[in-house]
Order: structure tokens, then sequence, then C-alpha cells
């Protein structure tokens, strides 16, 4: 309610914030720009600044540099992550936790289902194909050799000159002799483990976790150890550092930046904490990197390798969630382990295709990755503010999700009374495909919490999709 008295930003701020409540401006909206609200406004530009910056101090807005204000949801984050065990002692892998890793790989494989948690961007939004493919033709056309040639390793020299190049935004100075061409980042990840391990070792990984490491690490034969993990802060340090005094793990496994399934990070601090203690204890830090350059915020938080002195650090990245999955190129920095890393590479896949390694490496070397990344990290942002508002909409009062710092995962917590297992299978019945939270933890936790993604369009089929997993979850709670 305004008066006469009441100033001009005021009044600007109380129609946004009202147009916000009633729906015409939903999350994740960009709001007009400060010389276009105000050249349709009259009004002058300071004051619908004042305007923007009173909804931004009052969490309704956020600025986003170079991109203007958006609409924020205001879907609550959980505060942290459920409690492990006071203890932190390995645990077997639950059989039921591998098999509905199964179902759920199989449901994501069914193009009728509507897939609401796949994480691999699906569009032409998302993956600068058309230009790649020209790049690809173009390279075949002057370098035809690269057909007709056996690929051997350690690849195109192109490629790692500009990988190590392109690291430097993640804080790191690589040499491109160190870096050591994968099949993906899956593969990058395998390496490390194979490397550091040996068959009944006991790893630590965060919890929640990457759900694929879990079969990886059965088929390994290596016990996990599970450490709580805050959507703020992190994995809990002092409890690797106890488990690292008493010399209890041989590797510690990790995605310190845009964490999958949280799409939080961790502090830089932590970061250097992290990075202090691998050379300490002289125990390796495998860490994953696969969505580090999607952070929202530039410049880009350095990664843990960055602060890695004695190359305790074992980085492994990709380009199959950025640029190009078809492609299926990944690398990896091993540190002081590197002969060993580039012997099993051989032994295992020789080398990555030339041809593609080739393109890739005149692409990154072109500018073309820069400027893709610039524009993919705006899009997801607003991806996710929109997912988030969607689900606050549609989703039972106290559901909580995480408010990621990049990528286009989203953590979602169910009020109590809901299973997200149950949920999975109610779901799948209506063709609606979701990856419950018990798949990211080897002994079955987060049954009430899920994995959304924000990397499709956003059509109606999508949005329908998110509604009826809202009702799904609202009968859950009736029935409780």
């Amino acid at each position: 309610m305004t008066t006469e008295t009441t100033p001009l930003y005021q009044t600007l701020a109380h129609e946004l914030r009202d147009a916000m409540n009633d729906g015409r401006l939903s999350a994740g909206a960009r709001l007009p720009s400060v010389r276009e609200a105000a050249r349709s406004r009259g009004l002058s530009i300071n004051t619908v600044l004042a305007a923007y910056r009173q909804l931004e101090a009052r969490g309704l807005v956020e600025a986003r540099p170079q991109s203007g204000y958006f609409v924020r949801s205001r879907l609550a984050a959980p505060f942290a992550a459920k409690p492990v065990s006071r203890t932190v002692e390995p645990g077997p892998i639950e059989p039921a936790v591998l098999d509905r890793i199964a179902a759920v790989v199989a449901a994501q494989a069914d193009t009728d289902h509507v897939d609401l948690s796949l994480a691999c961007p699906k569009g032409g939004d998302f993956y600068p194909a058309a230009r790649l493919a020209r790049v690809v033709a173009d390279t075949a056309r002057r370098y035809p050799q690269l057909i007709g040639d056996y690929s051997l390793p350690p690849g195109s020299s192109r490629l790692r000159r500009e990988i190590a190049r392109h690291a430097q935004a993640l804080g790191l100075t690589l040499e491109p002799d160190t870096i050591v061409l994968t099949n993906g980042c899956m593969e990058a990840l395998q390496f490390a483990l194979r490397t550091v391990t040996r068959r009944g070792d006991a790893v630590a990984m965060e919890s929640p976790t990457y759900f694929n490491l879990i079969p990886l690490a059965k088929r390994l034969g290596l016990q996990i150890i599970e450490l709580p993990t805050h959507p703020e802060r992190g994995m809990s340090l002092d409890a690797l550092e106890m488990l690292l005094s008493e010399q209890r793990v041989k590797a510690v496994v990790c995605m310190p930046d845009v964490h999958n399934p949280l799409g939080t990070s961790m502090p830089l601090a932590s970061k250097r904490r992290l990075a202090a203690l691998a050379a300490e204890y002289r125990v390796p830090v495998i860490e994953d990197a696969l969505y580090a350059e999607l952070q929202y915020a530039t410049p880009l938080q350095p990664a843990v390798k960055s602060f890695d002195r004695d190359g305790w650090v074992m980085l492994c990245a990709s380009y199959t969630k950025t640029l190009a999955p078809g492609f299926r190129i990944g690398w990896m920095e091993a540190g002081r382990f590197h002969r060993e890393v580039a012997d099993l590479k051989f032994c295992s896949s020789v080398a990555q295709p030339a041809v593609l390694c080739e393109a890739l490496g005149t692409f990154l070397e072109d500018g073309g990755y820069t400027q893709h990344l610039r524009r993919l990290r705006r899009l997801y942002a607003a991806q996710i503010d929109r997912l988030r508002g969607v689900i606050d909409e549609v989703f039972p009062a106290g559901t909580l999700a995480t408010e990621p710092t990049g990528g286009f995962l989203l953590w979602v917590e169910l009020p109590e009374g809901c299973d997200a297992n149950r949920l999975f299978d109610a779901a799948l019945a209506r063709g609606i495909s979701i990856t419950p939270g018990t798949l990211f933890s080897p002994s079955g936790r987060y049954d009430r919490n899920l994995r959304l993604s924000g990397c499709y369009p956003f059509s109606d089929r999508h949005i329908h999709a998110l509604a009826t997993l809202g009702e799904l979850a609202g009968a859950q709670l009736e029935r409780a």
C-alpha cells in the first residue's frame, strides 16, 4: 500500500513485488533493464536502481553481472545434509541401491518417458552441435591422414595445449605433457582409483555422492566410507582428517565445485585445507571437476588442484557436459601419478580419436568455447531459477531445495511422510523418470530426497510432468 508521500522507488518496488506474488513475474524471470524501466515509467535511472536494490536486499531478486536483475525463487534450501554417523565407519554397498541404479538408468533410456533428472543436457540450446560439426568436417578435409593413421598417445598436442590454457580459469598452471586424454570423465575417475587403490582398500567419499561411483567402487572391490557433506560447507574435513590421521583410507574422491547432486560448491578455505591434508597425510585426492567450468559467478573459483604443490591431487574433467557428449573426450592431470595413469590409459583404450581431438582443440583455440560457456552459465542459472520456482508452486508445502552455484542439478528434500523410492515407482507408472536420493549413498540414505535437473527446454510437457510429480508427493503426504 502506498501514499502520496511514498518515495517513487518504493512505489515501483511494491508494484514489482505484487507482480511476483500473483505470478505475473515468475521465478527466473528477468526484470526490465534499468534504462528500459526508467524510460517506460518516466522515472530516473537512480529511482529504478533504488527499487531494484531494495528488492535485492530483501532476497526477492538477484543481480547477475552483464545480464540484469532476475526474480529469485522463495523455495527454502536444506540447512544441512542428513547426518551420516558419529563413528564414520565403512559399510557394505546395499544391493537395493545397485538394483535401483539399474532401474533408473533403464527408465532414462526410454524415450517415451519425460525425464526430469537426467544429467545430460538435451537440445540445441545447450550444445553448439552445428558449429562443431563444421569444425569436424573442416578438420577431416584438411587433415585426412588423421582418419587413416592409428591414434597413439599422448594424443593431439593442440587439444592438450588448449586444455592447459583454459584450465587457467580454474587457477591451474598445467603443462600439456602432463595431461592424459580419456574417454570421458568416468574413465579418468576409474584410472585414478585403479592407480592409487587395491582390492579391499577403503576410500572416503562425500555423502551424498555421484551415484555411478558406487558400482565402480564395488567392481574394484573397494569399501566406501561416507563423509557428511553440507550444501554450503562441503565435505566434513574434520571427519576426513580423523580418518587420515588413523590411516583408514587410501584415497579421497570428491566434487568440490558444482557438486552432483547438490549443485553447490565447497568454500575456498576448505579447498585450501583439503589440498593441505592430502599433502600432510600423503593420501591422494581425486577431484572430479566435471561441472567446474559451469560455475555461475565469474571469475571462477579455483579448483582444489590449484593449491596442490606436491602432486597429491588428481584432477579429472570432461567436455561431455559442456560441449560435445558424443565426442566422449575427457582429460586428467594426475600429479605424481602421471606415469602410472598414462600406462593404464595405453593398456585400456590406447588413445582418443584423433579427428575429434584435433577438431575440439581447434574449437577451443578459436575462442568458440569461451563464448559458449559464457552463454551456457547464464542459461543454466535461469533454468535453475525457473525450476526452483515451479517446484515452489507445485510441490507440497515444506519441500526444500538447494541453491546451486552452477550447473543444472537440484537436490530436493521432500517433507516428512514422503518416500522418494515410492515416488519414483509412482512417477514411472505415469511416464515420468526421476532419480531418488537413495542412489547417491552406498548405504541407501536420503529416502526423502531426489535429484532433478534443468538441462532441457521447459516445454508444457515438462511443466505438466513436474506438476504431476508434485501431486504424487502430495498424495503420499495425505496417506501418511
